[in-house]
């Protein structure tokens, strides 16, 4: 059974896209720590941990989601993006992009702000259009 990343990667589920490739799929995460929090996917294998995946997808994965920081960092007022990958919510692999203004925006337990779905729209179409540009 195709999980829900799988689910939004093939359209089934709407989400607020990013970037994407052939092989992977980033989104804005709907419970974000911070505006323009995204998540980064595989889309040809569902494995739920990292180090499971085979050399070429994991190196493949990486350096997607360096091309996808690079379009948050340049889209998204903050210091740095940084990079999670826990896993343990939705068993599809997934490595979390977080706009970062200190080290404690990473704090998974804290409140999560929330954003209209207008702030989701437009940080997407911003990324994606930086993305795009840049790849």
């Amino acid at each position: 059974m195709a999980t829900i990343f799988t689910k939004i990667a093939n359209g089934e589920i709407p989400s607020y896209k990013v970037a994407e490739n052939e092989d992977f799929y980033a989104f804005l995460d709907i419970n974000p720590l911070a505006l323009g929090h995204t998540l980064v996917i595989p889309k040809h294998t569902e494995d739920d941990y990292i180090f499971n995946l085979d050399s070429k997808t994991y190196a493949g994965l990486w350096d997607f989601a360096r091309k996808v920081a690079q379009a948050l960092k340049n889209s998204v007022d903050c210091k740095r993006v940084g990079v999670a990958v826990l896993g343990m919510e939705v068993p599809h692999t997934h490595i979390h992009l977080i706009p970062l203004q200190s080290e404690a925006d990473m704090d998974f337990r804290k409140q999560r702000p929330v954003f209209t779905q207008e702030q989701m729209q437009e940080t997407a179409a911003k990324i994606l259009s930086e993305y795009e540009k840049n790849n």
